[in-house]
């Protein structure tokens, strides 16, 4: 099949559920080691990247920006779950429903207390992976004729 020139339609559908679905597993896997596994930012840019080439978006600077957007989002939301579920453990509460009572200002903070410089640092690598890898890509052999 040849490579398109414009996006699909169903690429964006499928990052938002593929970013959903990462932090869901992030907050999950950060909860059972009561570890904040910042370690997994770059790998959420390499999945967010790999979502866009599956839905064949084309090799550019929209490819790099809606994958280091998608990557954000998922830090943020990852880490306002973890947050959410730690609180939650505190009162028998599930995350989800921690997540609702919980304010941003009230998350902002705990955030603050969990995230050191070098889960931020990792934070950084995961957004400006999710760049390159989106600027990169397989280009098409030159031709013989």
């Amino acid at each position: 099949m040849p490579p398109t020139t414009h996006p699909r339609w169903y690429a964006l559908p499928l990052l938002a559920l593929g970013a959903a679905g990462f932090a869901a597993a992030w907050m999950l896997l950060a909860l059972a080691l009561d570890r904040q596994c910042a370690w997994l930012a770059p790998l959420a840019a390499l999945d967010m990247v790999l979502l866009l080439r599956m839905a064949r978006w084309p090799v550019g600077p929209a490819r790099a920006a809606w994958a280091a957007v998608a990557t954000a989002l998922v830090i943020v939301a990852a880490n306002f779950l973890i947050i959410a579920g730690q609180v939650g453990q505190n009162f028998g509460i599930r995350p989800w429903q921690s997540a609702l009572l919980i304010g941003p200002h009230y998350a902002w903070l705990l955030a603050g207390l969990a995230i050191d410089r070098a889960d931020l640092l990792l934070f950084a690598s995961g957004v400006l992976a999710a760049v390159w890898a989106g600027f990169s890509g397989r280009r098409p052999a030159p031709s013989a004729r």
